[in-house]
């Protein structure tokens, strides 16, 4: 199993690299604007995710015309308004306070890019909703310089396919036979990190949990553990198995390809169903019944059966 990225290493050094940059730029003036986003950090990545930012903010505002006496579907409307956004985006002024969060997202999605490309793909693809279109992730690809390389080449097989929309399934399916074809290996990270470390110091093994280790079997007539003096790192075995709230929030890219490709005939439907089902039942006899009966054809000799049946355990450990 993959190497888990710590989800709170990265919001601490992401809230903490933002506090730093807004410090230093607002120290001297008390507005930010376009221009000075397209240079703000070093790494070209989070300044590009800045920017999509507001442009969904732009968008989600747009949203909010509608009304009872006024056409905006009009297609002079339309022209007016498109040509109204980019008259705005040549004057964004934002102050301190609204531009450190927008900072900090953008710090930590870049990183989430690349230390764990795989998950990133995935976390997009179901942000984009039931029917994926390939202007839809063109538009991701737009703001995307590290690692696009998978997106790019889902975007060019979507857009062969038609203007019709696909499912998740086909387009995780699509992406999948993407990663085997190019055999893609992400984009080395040491250079993006020293670009970060020249604003705030970073190794990148502190954006990593720690392994979890195997419980022993129990053994008889062993006396209880006396309790470690204080200062010695010790965990507990409970720490050591890392209870998951839930499996589907838990999966990683790599995961949901290899079970559904695996245990799952390639159905993602099915895979997903079968997730969301498992996450709402009460205890792990109930989890474990329901997969024994509903997909009785497993191979429970196989790593693909054993790591699906460690998530289901997690998620039920007390």
């Amino acid at each position: 199993m993959d190497e888990r990225l710590s989800l709170k290493a990265i919001d601490d050094y992401s809230d903490d690299y933002a506090s730093k940059v807004t410090a230093s730029f607002f120290s001297q003036r008390d507005r930010m604007t376009g221009a000075d986003i397209r240079v703000l950090c070093p790494v070209e990545q989070v300044n590009l995710f800045v920017i999509r930012e507001l442009l969904r903010a732009w968008k989600h505002e747009g949203q909010k015309l509608h009304s009872p006496f006024f056409d905006y579907d009009q297609p002079e409307v339309k022209d007016a308004l498109a040509k109204f956004q980019n008259l705005l985006s040549n004057h964004i002024s934002i102050a301190r306070q609204d531009f450190q969060p927008l900072l900090k997202k953008a710090v930590s999605q870049t990183l989430y890019l690349i230390l764990n490309p795989y998950d990133f793909y995935a976390s997009t693809l179901e942000r984009l909703g039931q029917h994926i279109h390939s202007a839809e992730v063109k538009q991701e690809v737009k703001y995307l310089r590290i690692n696009r390389g998978p997106l790019d080449r889902l975007a060019q097989r979507l857009e062969s396919k038609g203007s019709n929309a696909v499912s998740p399934s086909e387009a995780f399916a699509l992406l999948d036979r993407i990663l085997e074809e190019v055999n893609f290996a992400p984009e080395e990270v040491d250079g993006y990190l020293t670009q970060f470390a020249s604003m705030l110091p970073v190794r990148a093994d502190r954006f990593y949990e720690a392994p979890s280790k195997p419980i022993a079997p129990a053994a008889k007539n062993v006396p209880k553990p006396v309790a470690a003096p204080v200062g010695e790192n010790k965990t507990t075995l409970a720490e050591n198995f890392q209870r998951i709230a839930k499996i589907k929030d838990s999966l990683t890219i790599n995961q949901k390809f290899m079970f559904t490709k695996i245990l799952f005939h390639g159905d993602f439907e099915i895979f997903s169903q079968a997730v969301e089902r498992l996450d709402t039942m009460d205890n792990l006899n109930q989890a474990l019944g329901y997969v024994g009966q509903s997909f009785p054809e497993w191979d429970r000799e196989s790593e693909e059966y054993e790591e699906f049946v460690e998530l289901i355990r997690k998620r039920f450990s007390s």
